[in-house]
């Protein structure tokens, strides 16, 4: 890997998007390392976050304060993947809005990962599909589904989670330390 101080918009290989800046702090939080900013092209209207997670390189960046929705965040990307040419995959992680299961007691606060199934790509966009008159939901266009990348590392994590003990405490106590007292007030 190169060092720190010769990192390059090429270096970076991971997107990471968020809706709120409470999310883009939480995002910061999960940084091993935070990088120095780089130059800026012209036509990219973006502030990031750099960093790195292990070995791999991030790039974080958040919507406009008070733009959200879909243009929004097809904006953020689009600039990011312009400015950042080497992204692997791109990941949207924040505050879920909720989830229409009876099924499932999915709360705020839960961490949920989606994964593909025979009829779904992974992740249900709500605005492709309409509620129908007695409250079902029916889908009228889906998603396509997560790069094998994750799907390879989802199935590890699964495989971790049958043979070892949970680390997300451990991960939890981890961002806990690097939080200042007034940002800890927004995560409790």
């Amino acid at each position: 890997m190169a060092a720190r101080a010769t990192l390059s918009h090429d270096d970076y290989t991971v997107g990471w998007i968020c809706a709120l800046p409470l999310e883009m702090a939480a995002a910061k939080l999960m940084l091993d390392a935070i990088h120095p900013s780089l130059p800026r092209p012209p036509t990219d209207q973006n502030t990031y976050i750099l960093g790195n997670i292990g070995d791999r390189n991030v790039v974080i960046a958040c919507l406009p304060s008070g733009a959200y929705g879909i243009v929004s965040a097809v904006t953020v990307a689009t600039q990011l993947l312009s400015s950042f040419r080497s992204i692997r995959f791109g990941l949207m992680v924040g505050i879920g809005g909720g989830v229409l299961n009876g099924n499932a007691d999915i709360r705020l606060g839960d961490i949920v990962v989606s994964q593909p199934t025979d009829t779904s790509g992974g992740v249900i966009q709500y605005d492709l599909g309409k509620v129908l008159s007695g409250g079902q939901f029916q889908r009228i266009g889906i998603l396509n589904r997560p790069p094998k990348v994750l799907l390879t590392a989802l199935a590890t994590l699964q495989a971790h989670h049958f043979t070892e003990e949970s680390r997300i405490l451990e991960f939890i106590s981890e961002v806990r330390a690097k939080m200042t007292p007034r940002i800890a007030a927004n995560f409790i």
